[in-house]
């Protein structure tokens, strides 16, 4: 079986919904790191020298790799992204080499069979 690592950097506000629909289109979990801080185009603006940019969320998804798009492109769904600027933004890459995800390989083989 082969993985694909998905990053996810989305509002804090929007955690529980992306992990919900991650979950629906066959993510096993995830790892949440929280309030990280990202800067895009446009410079946030401030207010007497506090910044106004809202917190954010990175999630490490590590998923089979033949449902690794259609999880991304639900995340994305959910999330916004192509909405608005700022709204967050995933992307995937190939994971070499993982130890520690058995348990993940075990729920994954009936599901990755029946997909396809």
């Amino acid at each position: 079986m082969h993985f694909k690592l998905l990053l996810v950097f989305v509002e804090d506000s929007k955690t529980d919904t992306v992990m919900k629909a991650a979950r629906e289109a066959g993510a096993t979990g995830a790892t949440i790191i929280n309030n990280a801080r990202g800067e895009g185009v446009v410079k946030t603006k401030t207010f007497f020298g506090l910044s106004l940019e809202t917190q954010r969320d990175v999630l490490l998804f590590i998923v089979e790799e033949h449902l690794s798009r259609k999880i991304l492109e639900t995340i994305s769904d959910v999330a916004g992204f192509d909405e608005a600027p700022g709204r967050g933004i995933a992307i995937q890459l190939d994971v070499e080499d993982a130890v520690g995800v058995a348990h993940q390989i075990e729920a994954l083989t009936d599901a990755v069979e029946e997909e396809l």
